[in-house]
C-alpha cells in the first residue's frame, strides 16, 4: 500500500497482516455462517480482497467426499458430527478444501478446541493444543503471551510445548525472532519451590527440543522486560530485558496478565489464537463484531500462507 498505517515510526503489525493476506488470498471458512456478523465479515474480506471467505451457512453442502472420508478415518470419528459447522470447517482445512477456519462467535471455546482436535489433530512433534494473545503496545511494539485460554495448569512438558508454539506464532505474526521468557515468581534461583522447579524443568525441555530458540527462565516479569532490572537479576542472559514472548506458569496468571496489559497499558489484544494443531483453526469471542471476525480471518490467512505450523 502507498500509505501504510504507521505506529511509533513502524508499519502497524495489523497493516502488515492485511498486506500479506491480500497477496496470499487464502480460502478461509467462517464457521458461524448463519450469524449476521460472519456474513458481514465475509463482505469485508471480499471487498478488501483480504481472503476468499467460505460462509458455512449449510454444513451439509460443504461435505465433499474427501471431508466424509476424513471424518470416517479420524481417531475421533465417533465424536465428529457432519451437521456441526465447526467440525465441517475444520475437516475442510484437514483435507485441503480450505486453508483456515475461524469460528465460535456463537459457540464456546471448548467447542472450537474439540473441533480442532477431533478433525485436524496435533501438528507433528506437538503434544498440547494451547493458545496465545498477540498484544500490540501503544508504540506499536508486538509482544505475545501464552497460554491465556486453554491449559489451566500445565506440567513441564505441556509448558515447554506452549513455549515453542507461542514462539512460532510470534515469529509468524510479528515478523521478528522470538526471545522467550519462562515466567515465575523467582528469577534465577531467587526462590525455590515445586512451581519454580516446574518452570526450570520446562525451560530445559525447550532448550533440548529447540536449541536454536532464545529462551531463558525461571524469570520474573520485570527481569524479562526491563534491561536495568535484568542486569541486576539475570546478568549475562540473552533474553532478560529483551523478551518479546512471555510464557506464564498457569492459565490464571496468563489470562489475568493479558487483561491487565490491555486495560492498563492500552494494548490491542489479538486472540485467543489457537496453536499446536496441524492446520489453522481460530476461536472467536461470543461478543465479537464483524470487524473482529474479519481480523481473525486475516491472521488465520497469514498463518496458513506461511505454512503454520
Amino acid at each position: 500500500m502507498t500509505n501504510p498505517e504507521m505506529v511509533g515510526g513502524r508499519v502497524a503489525v495489523a497493516e502488515l497482516w492485511r498486506q500479506q493476506a491480500r497477496a496470499a488470498r487464502m480460502r478461509v471458512v467462517l464457521a458461524d455462517g448463519r450469524d449476521e456478523r460472519a456474513a458481514e465479515a465475509a463482505k469485508i474480506l471480499e471487498r478488501e480482497e483480504l481472503a476468499i471467505p467460505v460462509l458455512l451457512d449449510d454444513p451439509a453442502g460443504f461435505c465433499s467426499g474427501a471431508v466424509r472420508a476424513a471424518a470416517e478415518a479420524s481417531t475421533w470419528s465417533e465424536r465428529i458430527d457432519l451437521g456441526d459447522p465447526l467440525h465441517v470447517g475444520a475437516l475442510m482445512v484437514a483435507v485441503g478444501d480450505a486453508d483456515a477456519c475461524v469460528g465460535g462467535a456463537s459457540r464456546s471455546s471448548a467447542d472450537v478446541v474439540r473441533a480442532a482436535l477431533y478433525c485436524i489433530g496435533l501438528a507433528p512433534g506437538v503434544e498440547t493444543i494451547s493458545s496465545c494473545f498477540l498484544l500490540v503496545l501503544p508504540d506499536g511494539t508486538p509482544i505475545t503471551y501464552g497460554d491465556c485460554g486453554v491449559v489451566p495448569d500445565p506440567d513441564p512438558d505441556q509448558l515447554a510445548s506452549i513455549a515453542i508454539s507461542t514462539a512460532t506464532t510470534h515469529e509468524q505474526l510479528a515478523g521478528e525472532k522470538a526471545r522467550v521468557a519462562m515466567l515465575s515468581y523467582s528469577t534465577k534461583g531467587s526462590a525455590d519451590g515445586s512451581r519454580v522447579e516446574r518452570v526450570r524443568t520446562a525451560t530445559e525441555i525447550v532448550r533440548q527440543r529447540m536449541p536454536s530458540l532464545a529462551v531463558d527462565g525461571e524469570m520474573q516479569f520485570d527481569a524479562a522486560w526491563d534491561q536495568q532490572v535484568a542486569a541486576a537479576k539475570a546478568p549475562g542472559s540473552d533474553v532478560a530485558g529483551r523478551a518479546n514472548v512471555f510464557v506464564f506458569p498457569d492459565l490464571d496468571s496468563g489470562n489475568i496478565a493479558y487483561k491487565i496489559t490491555e486495560c492498563l497499558a492500552g494494548a490491542r489484544a489479538y486472540g485467543p489464537l489457537l496453536q499446536g494443531t496441524a492446520g489453522v483453526v481460530h476461536d472467536l469471542s461470543r461478543g465479537c463484531s464483524a470487524d473482529d471476525i474479519a481480523t481473525v480471518a486475516v491472521i488465520a490467512a497469514c498463518q496458513a500462507a506461511k505454512g503454520r505450523p
